[in-house]
């Protein structure tokens, strides 16, 4: 086939309808016939079968597979194989389908993802169930050493989160090359110490943290290598649910030593919770000092107008000498309110 041919067969599979489909494979005659299941088009490597998989589109799956005699075991230059493109999409028909049909289900793409782990970045029960219902294996690990309950916890779904612990109630207990274990209880950490737990707050997952909580006694209150707890992850990040969660639920210490990454609204939030507007790290540094570090003009402007006033650090810095972009050098102009 032409050039011409083959991108118009690639756009079908991809949009539809199966009649265009049909239409197209048949004016190639019997060499279109022969060739198309099994052609791999573009850097990517995908086939017919990936795009349409991909898609969602079960009867053009179904007509190249039965008709056109494509492999559904063929991968791409990733080692994608269909299954993990309808796994990924949340197209539980096609995941049947191609189930059904003979496709591996903890076959690997680069990486070492399964399709469970791709289908468990989306929050779809349903194509979860399907592939542990056919076998899938969630103790398996990519090559970070990431599970498929890793992944559900980072996403953050609680019933994918709590269909893994009922389908594989040790699942939580694996720990991974770089010695990760999905919660603290296992008194193992990775080169970053960074857990689901940590994942789930920092990404706001409240749901998926109180599960973790319940389940497993996950401390809230564990740090990753750099001394970061999940209350420093959320300041990060930004989550005033979680952080309110971490302090008036679980009664994580709010004056622990934190990141600034210049979330005015957190910086209020922490305030209302009870931090101390003037505490210092060890290097005898104020927010101020790290709001001007990271060049925040919002959140030093914001700590100015709440009362906290410039000062030396250990080493005799002041938060304004750490000032470089214009509008932060600005927020100091006002300067501080006047003291009662």
């Amino acid at each position: 086939m032409d050039e011409g041919a083959c991108r118009l067969l690639a756009k079908l599979a991809q949009e539809g309808p199966l009649s265009s489909m049909e239409e197209a494979i048949s004016s190639g005659g019997s060499a279109a016939v022969q060739t198309a299941g099994g052609m791999h088009f573009g850097r990517s490597g995908d086939t017919l079968l990936h795009f349409a998989a991909r898609r969602g589109h079960l009867d053009i799956v179904e007509y190249l597979v039965e008709q056109l005699g494509a492999d559904v075991e063929v991968h791409n230059n990733d080692y994608k194989r269909p299954l993990h493109e309808a796994a990924s999409m949340s197209h539980q028909a096609c995941v049947s389908y191609l189930l059904r049909e003979g496709a591996a289900v903890d076959s690997l793409k680069k990486a070492d993802w399964t399709p469970l782990m791709m289908a468990c970045t989306r929050r779809n029960l349903g194509v979860v169930q399907e592939l542990l219902r056919r076998g899938a294996d969630p103790a398996l690990q990519n090559k970070d050493g990431w599970n498929s309950f890793h992944v559900a916890c980072r996403e953050g779904d609680p019933p994918v989160v709590r269909h893994l612990l009922a389908a594989a109630p040790d699942v939580w207990r694996t720990a991974s090359k770089t010695r990760r274990t999905p919660l603290h209880t296992a008194g193992c950490t990775d080169s970053c110490g960074v857990t689901p737990f940590m994942d789930a707050v920092r990404n706001g997952h409240v749901s998926v943290a109180r599960l973790l909580l319940e389940k497993h006694q996950a401390s809230p209150t564990a740090a990753d290598v750099l001394g970061a707890q999940a209350l420093h992850q959320v300041a990060v990040t930004g989550q005033e649910e979680a952080l309110r969660f971490l302090v008036r639920d679980l009664h994580v210490d709010v004056n622990q030593k934190a990141t600034a990454e210049g979330h005015t609204s957190t910086i209020h939030t922490l305030l209302e919770l009870g931090a101390d507007l003037h505490a210092r790290d060890q290097k005898g540094r104020t927010a101020l000092h790290m709001a001007c570090i990271g060049q925040h003009a919002a959140a030093a402007r914001t700590l100015l107008q709440r009362g906290l006033r410039d000062s030396e650090d250990a080493c005799g810095a002041t938060a304004m000498q750490h000032a470089r972009k214009p509008d932060v050098v600005r927020a100091f102009e006002s300067g501080p309110p006047d003291p009662p």
